[in-house]
């Protein structure tokens, strides 16, 4: 398989952009061993967390960035950064990633909970959630099925903890590991952690030691999911932080060849998050871990990998024609969303320096900045005297939500789908 190749006139206009790689190997795949993978797309310089709190523009310009470097296993199909170095990455308690400020997500995630209950009869139950954040999503496991939980995550914050009372769920501001294998547990939830382990085989083998005497215990876990990013061109996913990116055939290798038996797998949220139900395997070894199937998937997956390097590129450049005009004719733009998506485009346009302000509706991040960038996260509000031309939408499956928040402040913003 070739990439696409960056001509040197572009190499320039594009200086520290995404680019493609050809021909390069990159480290042996942590999800099947594999020898080398081949690395299609790079990102010279990228801020190594990108939801993380900063009180000054200075602080966040000088925030430390890192090469990203994706690579693509022919063997399994994972799909990583083979730069990644967990030593940059620091999840503590100026980390902060939460969308349930959001009233889409919020109803996403209750009918997610509420969907969960039924299909693993939680009811009574003892659940854990590895990477709880605040607590949001275990709170409606607890409440909507009386169940009684233990969150893990060294981000948590104890100020927010939000226990209406309730003795029956706990927090640990720790990592899931088996030296907390005492804790029962007949339900295990992981949503949007396993893309930011730098060895995910290891921590799900971790994970199934930890639950080797709960041989019925039920899990579900959720990522980003690959294809969207690679065939739905959700070009701003890559980040630092993210390790890995599953499609359906390289995260059921995974789980299978961990020790775990899939019992389905679908796509949610727009066809933006994969999600996969499992149990323990019987023997130690997944149904599929050595399956021969699913090679036209691989293939299928070669070729959108083989294309991503140049629609990137071409997406990139409309927008940056978009940026430029808009600077030469005085437009205000405004970005909303100062999520992973704001900082990748951000810090991809910085030269353009188009873009003062972000708005984000999670008031813990409001007054901060963002990573590489510097530019100031503010409220809705703030826009009804700042008086934006142009309102790029950082994720399309909130651009109703945007707009109808915008109207209800009578504001008339031209809508840019990012």
């Amino acid at each position: 398989m070739s990439s696409i190749q960056v001509t040197l006139c572009e190499a320039r206009q594009l200086s520290k952009t995404p680019s493609s790689v050809k021909g390069k190997i990159g480290s042996r795949c942590p999800a099947c061993g594999s020898s080398g993978t081949e690395i299609f797309f790079e990102i010279p310089e990228f801020p190594t967390l990108s939801n993380v709190l900063l009180k000054t523009a200075e602080a966040a310009r000088q925030w430390p960035k890192a090469p990203i470097r994706l690579g693509f296993c022919h063997g399994c199909g994972w799909i990583g950064n083979t730069a990644f170095d967990s030593r940059l990455v620091n999840y503590g308690e100026h980390y902060e990633n939460s969308l349930h400020y959001s009233a889409v997500f919020r109803k996403y995630a209750e009918r997610l909970a509420r969907y969960l209950l039924h299909r693993f009869h939680l009811k009574g139950k003892d659940l854990i959630e590895i990477g709880c954040g605040q607590g949001d999503f275990l709170h409606s496991l607890c409440e909507l099925g009386w169940n009684r939980g233990v969150g893990f995550d060294p981000s948590f914050s104890p100020e927010r903890a939000h226990s209406n009372g309730r003795q029956d769920i706990r927090f640990v501001r720790d990592y899931y590991s088996p030296q907390y294998a005492n804790y029962r547990c007949d339900f295990l939830c992981c949503r949007h952690v396993l893309e930011h382990i730098e060895d995910p085989k290891s921590f799900l083998q971790n994970v199934r030691q930890a639950l080797d005497g709960r041989k019925r215990a039920k899990l579900y876990f959720e990522v980003p999911n690959a294809l969207f990013t690679l065939r739905g061109m959700g070009i701003w996913d890559p980040i630092y932080e993210h390790r890995s990116y599953f499609s359906r055939y390289s995260l059921r290798f995974l789980f299978a060849s961990s020790g775990f038996r899939v019992l389905s797998m679908r796509e949610r949220f727009g066809g933006q998050f994969l999600c996969l139900d499992a149990e323990m395997a019987s023997h130690g070894k997944g149904e599929g871990a050595n399956c021969t199937g699913g090679r036209k998937q691989l293939r299928r997956m070669a070729g959108d990998v083989r294309n991503f390097a140049g629609a990137y590129r071409r997406k990139v450049e409309k927008h940056r024609a978009f940026l430029r005009e808009s600077k030469r004719r005085g437009k205000k733009i405004a970005l909303w969303g100062a999520g992973s998506k704001a900082v990748n485009f951000l810090n991809v346009f910085r030269r353009e320096k188009a873009v003062e302000f972000v708005v984000d509706l999670n008031p813990f991040k409001q007054g901060m900045f963002i990573p590489g960038t510097g530019q100031n996260i503010v409220a809705p509000e703030f826009l009804l005297n700042y008086h934006a031309d142009s309102v790029v939408v950082m994720n399309p499956i909130y651009q109703r939500e945007i707009s109808a928040h915008l109207k209800s402040l009578g504001l008339h913003p031209e809508m840019i789908p990012a």
